[in-house]
């Protein structure tokens, strides 16, 4: 534990460290201050800016690529809640994005492999979902807590949630857009368009589910796994346990994905996945089981893209690990960009889009590798 001289000793250090960097001196003068015991996580009390910050202001990737091999903290906020990528990215200056990308990627990657053998503190990890007991955060809580499904002021669906004492929103109609293109990239020209085997995991508002059934040919096989009885209980006020051809499966898809009634199937030709309340954890170990559950190179699967969306750096990190994970199970992900900005429309959807703050959604769909001869 520091003294208050320490401490103070540290800040001096610091603030030094951040002035000599921009002040554009040689990377030789900021290596130096730096072995002296210049803290790297430090940021000033008037901006929050940290040094990392600095080398972002100055646009000098090596001086980034310098700070994160000695330690710089890649994601953290100054008071305006922008990280070092932002910056970079505010001037364009993709070399020292990239780095600073790159740096929260590996980062992450060894985490999450960290978190697969043992706890371990996550504390300077990226925020994909905040480790919190309430429903929003916990799944068990989530299934245990009491969801409304309403129309707003401007005529959208939503799905409510209370937590203490503030309504949030955790299904939104705003989403519609993103699950119509969802649903045409995955099924236009599906080899067996004619008489899909689709698998759904989380009903929500049955936006893509409704979307699945108003093909021209309606699904031949349609399963759902939805675990909040809430949810199933509109489910089933909707009609959609007497659709023809629809299963549902009332639990967690971990309690049913290795099943013989899912397994049995012979492989689905289109996944979807769109959980509330569960982490990357959780998505990384449904990607594990996609190889026994792909009927073929032509199946498809994607997923809702949104954890880290409320920060462009935070969110392209995400996108990336994600899209390494599904590589190791051999699956193929393109990305297209779907513009949510909603033009006219932004007063009328901008407010239940706490969770989602960027203007495009990155959409992934991915198809079983092919072998490169």
């Amino acid at each position: 534990m520091e003294t208050e001289e320490e401490v103070n000793a540290l800040s001096i250090l610091g603030e030094h460290l951040i002035n000599t960097i921009l002040a554009g001196e040689a990377i030789e003068n900021v290596k130096s201050i730096i072995d002296n015991g210049a803290p790297l996580w430090y940021q000033n009390e008037e901006e929050g800016m940290s040094p990392l910050h600095a080398a972002a202001y100055v646009q000098k990737p090596d001086l980034a690529r310098l700070l994160i091999e000695q330690g710089a903290i890649w994601n953290a906020m100054d008071k305006f809640k922008n990280t070092a990528g932002d910056i970079s990215l505010s001037f364009n200056d993709a070399d020292t994005y990239i780095i600073i990308r790159d740096a929260g990627i590996r980062a992450e990657l060894l985490l999450s492999l960290l978190s697969s053998k043992a706890s371990v503190d996550t504390g300077s990890a990226i925020i994909l979902r905040e480790n919190e007991s309430t429903a929003a955060g916990s799944t068990k809580e989530f299934l245990s807590s009491k969801l409304r499904f309403t129309t707003d002021e401007h005529g959208q669906d939503v799905c409510l949630l209370k937590i203490g004492e503030e309504e949030i929103g955790v299904m939104m109609g705003w989403e519609r857009g993103i699950m119509e293109k969802t649903v045409q990239e995955l099924c236009d020209g599906h080899e067996n368009v004619h008489g899909l085997k689709i698998l759904n995991v989380g009903f929500g508002l049955g936006i893509i589910d409704g979307l699945f059934q108003s093909l021209p040919t309606p699904p031949s096989q349609h399963f759902i796994i939805e675990p909040h009885p809430d949810v199933l209980g509109h489910m089933k006020e909707l009609g959609w346990y007497e659709k023809p051809g629809v299963k549902i499966f009332e639990g967690r898809w971990q309690d049913y994905i290795d099943s013989d009634d899912i397994l049995g199937v012979g492989g689905f030709d289109v996944i979807y996945t769109d959980t509330f309340s569960e982490d990357y954890g959780d998505l990384h170990a449904f990607f594990e089981h996609l190889p026994d559950l792909l009927r073929g190179p032509g199946s498809r699967i994607s997923f809702f893209n949104g954890l880290g969306a409320t920060n462009a750096l935070f969110y392209d990190v995400y996108t990336h690990i994600a899209e390494l994970h599904l590589s190791n199970v051999g699956i193929d992900v393109k990305w297209s960009d779907v513009d949510i900005t909603f033009g006219e429309l932004k007063e009328r959807w901008g407010n239940s889009r706490k969770y989602f703050t960027l203007p495009l959604y990155r959409l992934p769909i991915g198809k079983m590798a092919t072998a490169k001869t």
